[in-house]
């Protein structure tokens, strides 16, 4: 059933520990209702790079908001999506895992304001449309064939093991929850992301749920683990993440007393996807220190996507 990893100690790692804890009558066999895996989403299901693909989306909404006013043109992160400075986009997420947040911050101010009052629906359609339309600028196809063909058949496999299997990412749980399903099979109400505030509004006659021009919370770090417990109520047993702000969720995962498998995916791949380690140094000395176990995608996969449609 996982028919793109390659056989070996990283693709044992995860089968052995399904028939630990799949296995009646064996000291660390997991009730089926307790079998919970959380996995990140930016840079573990799907690529991050050259740009994440929720900054992308937004950047063409900066991009329209500076072309109807001048003044924007000359503030970040506005000036860089007009004047289509990825590496200044890009690296405000580098720099957020490495423990500076000067120009994430910056973000973290404009993204809320850059839908203030859209519905839920009206962005709901905006991001289907995005990734109807839009292409990876770095590998060249859909975005919505960017999705880790692997890690689909993980989801797949642990599901057949009666998993319950979640979406915790630092990106917003709106945009992903139009393309999860479709994209690795996960519906909208096991997605837990960051959020936009959202306010009820009758003006009108109308029901309708707007957002606001403020973050809710964001969703990434030490916020993982309190998001997770929020909506799920129990410690997952999996974590799969690939930075060093899915260290707290990976840590959370399992108890001295009950058995846990936590896996950080390393991007070491130029050919098929990209090589980097930037943003994840700390989780990876952490991996070496712990004994997790670290995905790569060079050695363990055997196919990174599958055919573009």
């Amino acid at each position: 059933m996982l028919e793109s990893w390659n056989d070996g100690p990283t693709k044992s790692a995860i089968t052995d520990f399904v028939a630990l804890v799949t296995e009646e009558g064996w000291p660390d066999y997991v009730e089926p209702a307790a079998r919970v895996a959380v996995f990140d989403n930016d840079g573990t299901l799907w690529t991050e790079k050259p740009l994440v693909i929720q900054l992308d989306f937004t950047v063409h909404r900066f991009r329209e908001l500076a072309e109807n006013d001048s003044a924007l043109r000359t503030k970040q992160p506005y000036q860089a999506a007009y004047e289509g400075d990825m590496h200044w986009l890009g690296a405000a997420v580098v720099k957020h895992y490495q423990g500076d947040d000067s120009d994430l911050k910056l973000l973290m101010v404009a993204v809320p304001k850059a839908f203030e009052a859209v519905t839920v629906e009206d962005y709901d359609r905006r991001v289907k449309e995005f990734f109807d339309a839009a292409d990876n600028p770095g590998l060249k196809r859909p975005y919505r064939a960017c999705g880790y063909l692997p890690m689909v058949e993980l989801l797949r496999y642990l599901e057949a093991n009666d998993f319950a299997t979640y979406i915790a990412s630092g990106g917003d749980r709106d945009f992903m929850r139009p393309v999860a399903e479709d994209l690795y099979g996960i519906p909208p109400e096991r997605v837990i992301g960051s959020a936009l505030g959202i306010v009820y509004s009758s003006e009108g006659g109308q029901s309708a749920l707007l957002y606001k021009g403020a973050m809710d919370f964001f969703d990434d770090g030490p916020e993982k683990p309190v998001r997770i417990w929020s909506r799920i109520g129990r410690r997952p047993i999996l974590a799969f993440g690939n930075s060093n702000g899915d260290v707290p969720m990976l840590a959370f995962s399992g108890t001295p007393s009950t058995p846990s498998l936590r896996l950080l995916l390393l991007h070491d791949d130029a050919d098929r996807e990209f090589d980097y380690t930037a943003g994840a140094e700390p989780a990876l000395e952490t991996a070496d220190r712990e004994n997790w176990t670290v995905v790569s995608i060079k050695n363990d996969w055997n196919a990174v996507f599958a055919d573009a449609t």
